[in-house]
């Protein structure tokens, strides 16, 4: 039996199609299953950030109470006590010397109020959405500075940072942990901390003259796994530069 042209073409039309369809059907399945495991990680990473999120979120809360009891007890209990032995006192000298008593004993009742705003506004602001990472990170250094613990050198070209309220509270708690870390355990004087707004991206630095440590620990602490695990989630980069006995630096490389 023999075939004419166009039964030929037509056959070889046909062919041609159906592997045309095939090739459709193949790549049409493979696209879904790419979308898919993308859809996947996305939902993984998403998961990820919001556990990492709540995490910041509850730590940054444990830490809030924890300065606001420190507050109470070494700021305003001492003003208080003060003011009650001054009440006391008020009873036994003569009406000359009570009302300069009296003015000193309103003057401290009166730091004590605004003690008592500066607290409530500190909690108040940190369990907000709208968290600034300006205003949180130059709280911290003056109750750094307050308290005694670090002379802290600070430099920001650019106090309207755009950062996304969610990131900045990471952000926070990366620079937090490098701040304690370097109390605890650098056994330096002081620190610096630097923050560089540029066009496309936020760079902070943490700089301290203490003890530092060799390059191969850098990742063994929690402390510093914590850094780095957190930094990925909201894609920046984290660079540590330590030398033993001369300090350590810690950039963070935010891209808006």
């Amino acid at each position: 039996m023999h075939l004419s042209q166009t039964e030929i073409l037509i056959i070889i039309s046909t062919f041609i199609i159906l592997i045309v369809v095939l090739m459709l059907v193949v790549v049409y399945g493979v696209f879904i299953k790419k979308k898919s495991e993308l859809l996947l990680i996305q939902k993984k990473r998403e998961a990820i950030f919001e556990q990492q999120l709540a995490l910041s979120q509850v730590e940054l809360q444990e830490q809030t109470l924890k300065h606001i009891g420190q507050e109470l007890h070494d700021d305003l209990g001492q003003k208080l006590s003060v003011a009650r032995l001054m009440t006391n006192k008020i009873m036994y000298v003569p009406e000359s010397d009570s009302n300069k008593i009296a003015e000193e004993i309103n003057q401290l009742v009166g730091e004590c109020l605004q003690d008592i705003r500066n607290i409530s506004k500190a909690f108040i602001s940190k369990q907000t959405t709208n968290f600034d990472f300006v205003e949180s990170l130059e709280r911290e250094i003056f109750r750094i500075k307050r308290l005694g613990l670090l002379q802290v050198h600070y430099q920001i070209n650019h106090h309207n940072l755009r950062i996304n309220p969610e990131h900045g509270l990471i952000l926070f708690r990366i620079i937090q942990e490098c701040i304690t870390n370097v109390i605890k355990h650098s056994r330096s004087k002081s620190i610096q901390l630097i923050v560089e707004d540029h066009s496309r991206l936020i760079k902070f630095m943490v700089n301290d003259q203490g003890t530092g440590f060799r390059k191969q620990r850098n990742n063994d602490g929690i402390g510093l796994k914590n850094m780095i695990s957190r930094a990925k989630i909201i894609n920046a980069e984290l660079k540590i530069n330590s030398v033993e006995n001369k300090g350590t630096q810690i950039t963070v490389i935010y891209k808006k």
